[in-house]
């Protein structure tokens, strides 16, 4: 053989090697993180400068990280639920709501396409639809809220089905320990099939206790108030004394959202920092250059903004919820302000991993905005909270309307982006109110939405914070109880969460 023909050889073989490596990295991996309850502004990436997060901060350094993502809505106060089940669907929240039984999920499409799925962590959308769509778990917790020190995990076994649920530790670190295990064991069996997996952390969910060495990582005192801090909501909308509403008394004062917001950080950071476990371990098996990253949350939350602490309201706060996205092709350390649902995360993942379109479902692909080709793919964006509260956005206007009140709130968000002064009553602003409410009718309409706009009967706005009742549900370890709890007759506890 003359050295022209091994040349000729040797050229084809690597050539055939390296279409082998870019075939592979045509399907890149998925590693989607999702946390719980985190408001979009707590991040330092996104201008928080009282609050330590920076494994989430490099994941925006490293991606994109977008400012008008958000959750559609819940038709009860459980938020998570529907949120999930938007997310994994990709269906509006009125195709959906919180039920995935029979549909196709997310995961159930990568698999079906020759990913290798895992996940870990909360499942609020109960054990069948989890077992439908992923191939491995474990420490899965099926259910809306825990004790963080004693969250009931499972894990799935070789039959398809979840275990019966045991008390293992704590749920931050036993969800990242989980997908770092997973991700070693992928890595040492040098598996061919791209993965996708799924972490769902309960932070920073309540119950507000930290782990006992994140306790007291910032001091109340260094916390500042929100902007938007009232001591009462100024009216009622809807049940101001759901659960949410009772992690702390009425008024609410300075001291406790500053202590509230103290343990809702130190949450957070502990999260942060195993979630750059997670991603370091990905780096030391020589997965992170072709892994697309996706950090996320639920739903947004008030404590205490707006005299509220939950999540069951249509403010901002409550529904403007983290999105970064970073991994192989995706532009580094820039900012999207399209308007975004989480269920519009589906058919952007299928399109970036080389899948097949998904069908029957809402949500819209953004990868041109991801890749800076386009800045928008929706002109507004519409909000809705069981029957009781609507809203619409553009890019300058915010429209709440509370038909069963026959009360409007109108607020410029240039100017006004914390929703302090309503505008709905002034004169001048008489057309951008009779547009708006134009538009929610529109958006009303084409989205299925089944509530009453114009109810018969109108019910008052006064209420008498009085009669609120601070009433602990069965997840509150000793350190919520005494800290935020005091003077309560434990006796009585509802055994309800979210």
């Amino acid at each position: 053989m003359t050295n022209k023909s091994l040349l000729i050889i040797c050229l084809l073989v690597i050539g055939a090697v390296s279409f082998k490596v870019t075939a592979q990295n045509s399907k890149p991996n998925v590693l989607f993180i999702f946390a719980d309850d985190q408001r979009a502004d707590a991040m330092g990436c996104s201008g928080n400068t009282y609050i330590q997060t920076p494994n989430i901060d490099k994941l925006a350094q490293n991606g994109v990280r977008f400012t008008n993502s958000y959750v559609m809505g819940g038709h009860h106060g459980a938020i998570c639920a529907p949120s999930r089940a938007m997310l994994m669907s990709g269906k509006s929240l009125f195709h959906v709501y919180d039920k995935l039984d029979g549909v196709k999920t997310m995961p159930m499409h990568f698999a079906e396409n020759g990913y290798e799925t895992f996940g870990t962590g909360k499942w609020h959308n109960k054990a069948p639809s989890f077992e439908a769509g992923f191939q491995y778990g474990s420490n899965v917790f099926i259910g809306g809220m825990a004790d963080h020190f004693n969250t009931p995990m499972r894990d799935l076994g070789k039959d398809g089905k979840l275990s019966e649920p045991v008390k293992k530790g704590y749920s931050t670190d036993l969800f990242a320990d989980a997908a770092i295990d997973y991700i070693n064991g992928y890595a040492q069996e040098k598996k061919d099939r791209p993965f996708f997996c799924y972490i769902a952390f309960t932070a920073p969910h309540d119950p507000r206790s930290p782990r006992e060495d994140y306790i007291g990582m910032y001091p109340d005192e260094s916390m500042p108030l929100p902007g938007n801090f009232k001591a009462l909501h100024p009216f009622k909308f809807d049940n101001l004394n759901i659960r949410d509403e009772t992690l702390g008394p009425w008024p609410r004062t300075p001291e406790l959202i500053k202590s509230s917001l103290a343990d809702y950080y130190a949450l957070i950071s502990h999260m942060d920092n195993r979630i750059g476990d997670v991603i370091n371990t990905l780096k030391e098996q020589g997965l992170y250059d072709n892994t697309i990253i996706v950090y996320a949350a639920d739903n947004g939350l008030a404590i205490g903004s707006h005299g509220l602490l939950g999540k069951q309201d249509l403010y901002e706060h409550s529904t403007k919820v983290p999105l970064i996205i970073s991994g192989p092709g995706v532009p580094k350390s820039e900012t999207r302000d399209a308007f975004l649902y989480l269920f519009d995360i589906y058919p952007t993942l299928a399109e970036l991993c080389n899948l097949p379109e998904p069908t029957e479902i809402d949500g819209k692909n953004f990868t041109s905005v991801l890749a800076g080709k386009e800045t928008k793919i929706r002109e507004s964006l519409y909000t809705a909270y069981r029957h009781t509260a609507r809203a619409v956005r553009t890019e300058d206007w915010k429209l709440i309307r509370y038909p069963e009140r026959d009360y409007t709130q109108l607020y410029n968000l240039k100017k006004d982006p914390l929703e302090i002064r309503n505008l709905a009553e002034l004169d001048a602003y008489e057309s951008v109110v009779e547009n708006m409410l134009l538009l929610l009718a529109d958006w009303h309409a084409s989205t299925d939405d089944t509530a009453n706009l114009n109810p018969s009967t109108i019910l008052p706005l006064e209420y008498d914070y009085k009669k609120l009742m601070q009433i602990p549900d069965d997840k509150q370890p000793k350190y919520i109880l005494d800290k935020y709890f005091q003077g309560v007759d434990l006796k009585t506890v509802k055994k309800t969460g979210h």
